[in-house]
């Protein structure tokens, strides 16, 4: 991979300041304006991806993509910048798409196009906060700078900056716009408390003492393990998911003019913005239309997880802590649930898991069957729907409510390296789940293969509470506590969580909202249904696709079981944003509101366009 010079920080920033003193030009509609101006970018890298390298697959392509195992390294203790950069991208594509032979993707939706160009990476920062967010601008050769067309894309989940390469990468690229990325303050970014390690702007790891990490968290004496962004920041980053969009925009309009310098200035009047992302993502980029000012022209959001005050809305960790006490013993009722996890070695935990509920008198039952019928009853009684529990299933099986819990929970406080308040910490961790030290080479690869999330990557949850005969369970009882409880760190967590709630998008910002109707980890009921409910009452103009037989991971639809049951979301996806597209371009009409009919594929049979039932 050829390689530009790193452009000089104290040349660029009078350049960094002009584009964002642009930024906050005329808005072109109403709306509740940032406060922050000039943005401020450091460690500014910029590289080209040419040749046998490409911006879109790293010059994996499609049967890159699939290999069952990463990109190696020549050196698996001190990997390239190009070598991690290759392994980030092949990661998070596998982590978001589904893949898989007959899956669909790349022959019935996507594309995985070779797209050369150049890319400019570096850190924001939001005005408060302790510590950056990453922020990427990819630019494709094909770039017409008479159209200036540019995507934002924001990561779903805690995943790192290329978070969200199938999203809008994907989507962007291959039509010659420009494409920024943020991390939202969270990502893979870890540290290595008892060896003093972190990551710099390349992914590669570098000393404390040397400076230009990505984080580096405050160390109490004595602490060891894993200091974890999104956990350890103090920043509680969801609160400030909107700017960190915003942030990524404005950079993106800064490299534009260093990219063509003759077509400058770039400008949020002359280029045309569309802000999209899934998952955590997606309510990213819904946050960011409430604080928008005229600087988006429209907005995509894919299976949100967004949160309103009333109109049935939850917050995750409100649901997320109830699904990881309840929900194993719960899913014991239902027959015919998609396979893995629930395996033979799986269900024998769950069935201790409702003894254990009704010891303590929180289900009753004189058997499993019973008690689980009852854990059922309790979860319908609280929104939970069939669809969503059956496709919560994934969550349940690996550990995911519970990882979810913890580092929101430490993320919400504002807690940093070793404050939990239910006692939890990081560490790589040896075969009987006791902390230990992380070896070079496990180090070397977080930034590439983590998930910002553990378990993970060689990183696991070290609980201080286990304790037979259900381990996890003192554990989540104190999690669970933390939100219905009258404790101060309750009240901590509880005022975090009401930083994150969101409100109604800029008048007059065109909004898409899509969401699978079987989502099981952020299930539409709780998220997107009132999100849209009350954008409405407030008189905005969002339209709503609410997909049949789609859940949340497309990337599990590699498990022929889940294959055969669930279609992916990511097409509509892609529709919604040519909609819109079309709509911005040339005046087409804005997508109607649809509860699509997708018809599963079924066992071992390829997916087809016409099961998809794209709305028009």
């Amino acid at each position: 991979m050829e390689k530009l010079p790193v452009l000089p920080v104290a040349t660029l920033a009078l350049t960094l300041l002009c584009a964002a003193c642009a930024a906050h030009g005329p808005a072109r509609g109403p709306g509740r304006a940032m406060t922050e101006s000039p943005m401020a970018f450091e460690s500014v890298r910029a590289t080209v991806h040419r040749g046998d390298d490409d911006l879109l697959t790293a010059g994996l392509g499609l049967d890159g993509l699939r290999a069952p195992t990463p990109p190696a390294f020549a050196d698996e203790t001190k990997p390239t910048p190009a070598e991690l950069r290759r392994r980030a991208i092949w990661s998070n594509w596998r982590g978001i798409a589904d893949l898989s032979p007959g899956g669909g993707y790349g022959d019935v939706y996507g594309s995985v196009a070779s797209v050369p160009g150049r890319e400019f990476a570096a850190y924001a920062s939001v005005p408060g906060a302790t510590h950056p967010h990453r922020v990427l601008l990819q630019v494709p050769d094909g770039f017409d700078a008479g159209k200036r067309c540019l995507v934002v894309a924001a990561s779903s989940g805690s995943r790192g900056v290329y978070g969200a390469i199938a999203v809008g990468g994907a989507w962007g690229l291959p039509k010659g716009c420009a494409v920024a990325y943020t991390d939202k303050g969270a990502g893979t970014d870890y540290f290595d408390l008892d060896a003093g390690l972190g990551v710099g702007v390349d992914g590669r790891v570098g000393q404390l003492d040397a400076g230009g990490l990505a984080f580096a968290p405050d160390q109490p004496a004595g602490a060891g393990g894993i200091a974890v962004k999104h956990a350890h920041s103090k920043d509680n980053p969801e609160s400030d998911w909107g700017r960190h969009v915003l942030q990524a925009a404005g950079f993106a309009l800064a490299m534009l003019d260093e990219a063509f310098p003759e077509a400058a200035p770039f400008t949020f009047e002359n280029t045309r913005v569309i802000a999209t992302g899934i998952s955590n993502g997606g309510g990213a980029v819904l946050r960011a239309a409430e604080i928008d000012d005229g600087r988006l022209d429209a907005v995509v959001a894919g299976e949100p997880n967004v949160q309103v005050e009333g109109y049935g809305s939850r917050a995750l960790y409100d649901y997320a802590t109830e699904a990881a006490l309840w929900m194993p013993c719960a899913l014991l009722h239902l027959e015919g649930l998609p396979q893995p996890p629930l395996a033979a070695q799986v269900a024998p935990s769950w069935s201790q898991r409702c003894a254990v509920l009704a010891g303590s008198g929180v289900v009753e039952g004189a058997d499993t069957a019973a008690r689980a019928k009852a854990a059922y009853d309790h979860l319908r009684a609280r929104g939970w729907t069939d669809e969503a529990l059956r496709a919560g299933v994934l969550s349940a099986g690996f550990d995911l409510w519970r990882a979810v819990a913890v580092t929101y929970a430490s993320a919400y406080g504002r807690y940093g390296v070793g404050q939990h308040p239910c006692g939890y910490s990081f560490a790589a961790q040896a075969a009987d789940g006791s902390p230990r030290k992380a070896t070079d080479t496990e180090r070397a690869a977080w930034w590439a293969d983590g998930s910002g999330i553990p378990p993970g990557a060689g990183i696991g949850i070290v609980d201080a509470k286990r304790a037979a005969p259900d381990p996890d369970l003192p554990g989540l009882q104190c999690l669970r506590a933390l939100w219905d409880g009258g404790s101060a760190g309750a009240d901590r967590v509880r005022r975090g969580i009401a930083e994150t709630r969101a409100s109604a998008p800029r008048e007059g910002l065109p909004v898409v909202v899509v969401h699978g109707a079987d989502d099981g980890l952020l299930p539409m009921g709780f998220t997107s249904t009132p999100y849209v409910a009350m954008a409405r009452e407030a008189g905005r103009d969002v339209r709503y696709w609410q997909v049949r037989h789609a859940q949340h991971f497309d990337a599990f639809l590699g498990l022929p079981d889940y294959a055969s049951r669930y279609v992916p979301l990511l097409p509509y996806v892609y529709a919604a944003l040519d909609r819109v597209s079309a709509h911005l371009e040339a005046g087409a009409p804005m997508p109607a509101d649809a509860v699509v009919a997708a018809v599963p594929r079924g066992a071992g049979m390829p997916l087809r366009a016409g099961s998809l039932a794209i709305p028009p």
